[in-house]
């Protein structure tokens, strides 16, 4: 195997074979948008600079390694490998993808609530954005274990839902939901700041949500 840096992201070539050569791309950890402490004292600087350069990097780091063994195993033809490797890839995948998604989500400069045809469609399917909250804080905060609390936009209905992921599951394809807003429920989120009490740490997360960003997300696919 050879590891090329032609810019970004890198590209690596695997030779299978007899010389047969598969091209792809490597993902990259995102920067933050903001400091490791810009989210305090609602997150603290220790938790994000975990949970972004050991947490999410070791999502990424699975995942290129499992993408790689997946494109080894399909040039050999090799199902049984290609199967095994499909839930590591489902894990670490979503795990990218959803933090992604989360740390867009956030702002040192959110909170407050969304404005636009966002906060129309809000009051439409919940009643009020203060209903919303409501059931989304509930929801999340009932995930048994680890996951996701998701505020979704269903294709279909054109209308918004909220939904919980366990695990890393992404939100689209296990839902059909397309992802608006993220809460992550992993302890690594917030146990060393606000210990067991989940409730406490989804409350205030909403006094960092970046409605800009949402509203965004929402308007891309309420026009597709």
């Amino acid at each position: 195997m050879l590891s090329l840096r032609l810019g970004l992201p890198t590209l690596f070539r695997t030779f299978a074979n007899g010389g047969c050569v598969t091209l792809r791309n490597k993902h990259t950890l995102p920067d933050l948008p903001y400091d490791y402490n810009a989210l305090e004292p609602v997150i603290s600087a220790e938790i994000m600079q975990l949970h972004h350069q050991k947490h999410h990097q070791t999502y990424l780091n699975v995942l290129n390694e499992t993408e790689m063994k997946l494109a080894e195993a399909k040039d050999k033809g090799d199902l049984v490998t290609e199967i095994a490797l499909t839930p590591i890839l489902k894990f670490n995948g979503g795990g990218h993808l959803n933090h992604s998604i989360f740390w867009q989500n956030l702002s040192p400069n959110g909170g407050g609530e969304p404005t636009g045809a966002l906060a129309e469609q809000i009051k439409m399917d919940f009643g009020s954005f203060e209903n919303f909250k409501t059931k989304m804080a509930a929801t999340t905060v009932a995930i048994q274990g680890s996951g996701w609390g998701w505020l979704g936009y269903n294709k279909t209905t054109k209308s918004l839902n909220i939904a919980a992921c366990g695990n890393q599951d992404p939100l689209e394809p296990t839902t059909g939901l397309v992802p608006l807003l993220g809460i992550d429920v992993w302890e690594h989120a917030y146990y060393l700041q606000y210990k067991n009490v989940r409730a406490d740490y989804v409350k205030n997360i909403w006094k960092i949500v970046n409605w800009k960003d949402v509203s965004q997300r929402f308007e891309k696919v309420n026009s597709a």
